[in-house]
């Protein structure tokens, strides 16, 4: 094919695959730009996941009649003039190519008024092209209808996501620059129905409350407004909120930063925030923080990606003092103050009485057998009569079911170790069990046969409780309802963002059903595999990790037996589900050799 100059159509539609990737991007370009016009209130109404129909509204200053059709020219702008202003940028757009991109792939009208016009105009524009220009009776601001999005381009509409994912992406869109400008009164609707809301009081805890619910908030502490202690960079001021050390996620998908107002995605920030939590988070935890960060504007390039998600900082190295050390001062203030919302298993976080953890944990799970004195329980038992056990063969898989095939040796409890680890014995030497793992593994074989059988076992609760969620996860729930549904779990909507729960899975009797599902969201948030089936797994994997036995506990000698004997017919014993090792084997030769009695 010879060389050619592709046509102005082309270039404008590739253009806009840079600019406008999905829905949420078109919501993004022009909420900014309603930002930037100085609006105190932007309502943002979406139908069919932003494919069928986008609609945003400002109060802003709007576009004079005279500039309307240069705005939708590329590179047209009014938020610089030369490239000078590049390291200067104090606006949110300026590229001049978000117009023009996303009127390129839709059907898009237009009506806007400055105040000091006495009629507004309107534009109806279609893939790229005007198709009628009239004045209108309007109120000053902005208002911008985007219909058939990718309706001329097939192939970019065909790899959209699904439109729960669609809506989940806009809500976490509108909630972020609720955050970043708190002063702003925000209202998203999807379809027909409000989803979020913004007072508009300037304070961004009250954001924080609509956007993340008011249980998280009450677990987040605030970050003073404070100068880096580097004398050089007294210019960065952090500010924000970020929770106790008590209330964090599986992933860092929590960790919201903002650079001067705009919303950026910076892994080295984030491992600063993570960081302030050293000692105070395990390994593979992290918190939910939103953090304000200003430094002058010619200390960050914006001008890196299209998205101006990714920034570039001329001095990283202060930024990530700043930061780690704003979080860090507040939680330790937070551990040194007598009185603290963060709670540990029901105890302030930071408590040193430590008679009282002890008294809280030696009862913290019930299980269904009864458990003896803590403390001197395996000593004397090793040398009480003993009481005759069932033979492993006497254990059914269930009413008239066969035996399943033994997995591994028959093994005798020796003792615990920690209240987290039991000692066996067997044939082929010395084991060391997870209790944690190994009662995992035993309730997910036995929760994925129930469930092959179409048979998920539901506990209902006497009062049916409500659980109210942030939009972003409010979505994410509706969109697996469904395959909660087949695993034991009974939830139904109860009003924007609220949920009532009436059933959970039997394994889940004793457990908190909000935290449950807390839990199973922040899961799927992390970014679960494609794939019902992997979808469906990951729930199964989360609710057995919750009934699971958890380290710490203390186990009757009988406890642990039960236990031993259940996972010696696992079909996969030595791993929990999410492939821990569920015990270390140590043999016969191995101990003789560390006893030094061989050879």
């Amino acid at each position: 094919m010879p060389i050619h100059v592709l046509s102005e159509e082309v270039v404008s539609q590739i253009a806009a695959g840079e600019v406008v990737e999905r829905p949420a991007s078109v919501v993004k370009e022009l909420v900014e730009n309603a930002i930037d016009a100085g609006a105190s209130h932007i309502r943002v109404e979406i139908t069919g996941g932003g494919r069928t129909r986008i609609r945003i509204s400002d109060d802003g200053s709007g576009i004079p009649s005279d500039e309307v059709e240069l705005a939708f020219l590329r590179h047209a702008t009014s938020k610089l003039q030369t490239a000078n202003d590049l390291s200067h940028i104090v606006t949110l757009g300026f590229r001049g190519e978000a117009l023009a991109s996303i009127a390129s792939v839709s059907h898009l009208s237009i009506t806007t008024r400055i105040a000091e016009e006495t009629a507004g105009t309107q534009l109806q524009i279609s893939g790229g092209a005007l198709i009628r220009r009239q004045s209108v009776g309007a109120p000053a601001g902005t208002v911008i209808t985007v219909e058939n999005l990718f309706f001329n381009t097939p192939a970019r509409l065909k790899f959209l996501k699904k439109e729960n994912t669609e809506k989940r992406q806009i809500a976490l869109i509108v909630t972020r620059y609720a955050m970043a400008y708190p002063h702003v009164r925000f209202v998203l609707e999807q379809d027909g129905r409000e989803v979020f809301r913004s007072t508009g009081s300037g304070q961004l805890a009250d954001v924080l409350v609509s956007a993340l619910g008011l249980d998280t908030f009450k677990n987040m502490v605030e970050i003073e407004g404070g100068e880096s202690e580097r004398e050089s960079r007294r210019d960065i001021r952090v500010s924000g909120y970020s929770s106790v050390p008590n209330h964090h996620r599986a992933d860092r998908n929590q960790i919201t930063l903002f650079i001067n107002g705009r919303w950026i995605q910076d892994t080295r920030l984030a491992y600063a925030v993570t960081q302030a939590y050293h000692t105070f988070l395990m390994t593979g935890r992290y918190p939910i923080a939103v953090l304000m960060i200003q430094l002058p504007p010619e200390e960050v390039d914006v001008n890196v990606h299209p998205t101006k998600a990714e920034v570039r900082f001329r001095d990283q190295d202060s930024l990530f003092v700043a930061v780690q050390k704003a979080v860090r001062r507040a939680l330790v203030d937070l551990a040194q103050t007598p009185a603290m919302r963060g709670r540990v298993d029901g105890l302030p976080w930071g408590s040193q009485d430590n008679s009282a953890w002890e008294q809280n944990h030696a009862s913290q799970l019930d299980l269904s057998l009864e458990l003896q004195s803590s403390g001197q329980h395996t000593r004397t038992s090793l040398y009480r009569e003993p009481q005759p056990p069932l033979a492993p063969t006497d254990i059914p898989d269930g009413p008239g079911a066969p035996l399943k095939p033994r997995t591994l040796p028959i093994l005798r409890v020796v003792g615990q170790i920690g209240a987290t680890y039991i000692v066996a014995e067997g044939p082929a030497g010395l084991y060391l069990i997870d209790q944690h793992a190994a009662h995992e593994r035993i309730l997910y074989e036995q929760f994925m046969e129930a469930h092959a059988r179409q048979a998920p076992a539901s506990q209902y609760a006497l009062t049916a409780q409500t659980i109210h969620l942030p939009p972003a996860e409010s979505a994410l729930l509706t969109e697996n309802m469904e395959t909660l549904a087949h695993i034991g779990f009974d939830i139904e909507p109860f009003g924007p963002n609220t949920f009532i729960i009436r059933a959970v899975p039997a394994l889940l009797a004793n457990q908190s059903p909000q935290d449950v599902l807390n839990a199973i969201l922040s899961d799927l948030e992390a970014g679960a595999k494609p794939g019902q089936a992997a979808i469906e797994d990951k729930i199964v994997t989360r609710v057995c990790k919750q009934a699971a036995i958890k380290a710490g506990q203390i186990l009757s000698v009988d406890e642990m037996q039960s236990l031993i004997r259940q996972l010696e017919r696992c079909q996969s014993p030595q791993t929990c589900p999410h492939g821990r090792p569920t015990m270390l084997h140590m043999t016969s030769d191995q101990l003789a050799r560390e006893f030094g009695r061989l050879g």
